[in-house]
């Protein structure tokens, strides 16, 4: 059994920053990517950034420069560095390890105000 548990979140002003962390457990062989997600109230859940085992990187634009995702290979561990948050960044926060299959945590409230 295999478990995610995403934290870190929270209410935070505009301008202000955040770190989520991300911690995968259990039965997981080998992690060849992680991926953190989110979904506004009456939108879609969207790509935020991934990075893989080797460390290539990838952003959603609307967050590039302003976010940075970082892994520890060896806890099994990820994070999202959000700096510069805006409103428009409120939303759930989830976490998504790629392995033989996908895993997914429950998510982390993020919340930015204006």
């Amino acid at each position: 059994q295999v478990q995610v548990v995403e934290s870190g979140g929270g209410l935070v002003q505009a301008g202000g920053s955040l770190r989520l962390s991300c911690a995968a457990s259990g039965s997981i062989f080998s992690i060849n990517a992680m991926g953190w997600y989110r979904q506004a109230p009456g939108k879609q859940r969207e790509l935020v950034a991934v990075i893989t085992t080797g460390g290539t990187t990838n952003y959603a634009d609307s967050v590039k420069g302003r976010f940075t995702i970082s892994r520890d290979n060896a806890k099994n561990t990820g994070y999202l560095q959000m700096n510069s948050l805006k409103p428009e960044d409120t939303a759930v926060y989830y976490c998504r390890v790629i392995s033989t299959r996908d895993y997914w945590g429950q998510g982390t409230q993020v919340t930015v105000s204006s």
